[in-house]
């Protein structure tokens, strides 16, 4: 069992930066690779960022490439969403993941189907 809290959402005027922390108490965090999800009012669940256990290496959706930041500190069980320049639709509720998958890929980090623990979501609004 993997529990994972997100925290830093908030309201931010369009152009600002937040930075979303998901702590996963255990001695399993590296384990995993983890992934950030958003969801939108209205919409579905949408992919935003991944990275794999050792944190080398990153992916990213189309939408959020160039402004969004993901890392994690093994040391902290810690992974940490970096956005800036953001903008109104990129309002949601954040989810962290763990990924559960078998292979490893862009393609596969990016179903959410492959993800077992969530996090209870933060929620980030956006005003133009």
């Amino acid at each position: 069992q993997v529990q994972l809290v997100e925290s830093g959402g908030g309201l931010v005027q369009a152009g600002g930066s937040l930075r979303l922390s998901c702590a996963a108490p255990g001695r399993t965090f590296s384990s995993y690779a983890m992934g950030w999800f958003r969801q939108a009012p209205g919409k579905e669940r949408d992919f935003a960022a991944a990275i794999k256990r050792s944190g080398i290496s990153t992916y990213y959706a189309d939408s959020v490439k160039g402004r969004f930041t993901i890392s994690r500190d093994n040391a902290k069980n810690t992974v940490y969403l970096q956005m800036n320049s953001l903008k109104p639709e990129d309002t949601a509720v954040y989810y962290c993941a763990a990924y559960t998958g078998y292979y490893s890929g862009s393609y596969y980090y990016a179903d959410g189907s492959l993800y077992h623990y969530w996090g209870q979501g933060t929620q980030v609004t956006v005003s133009a």
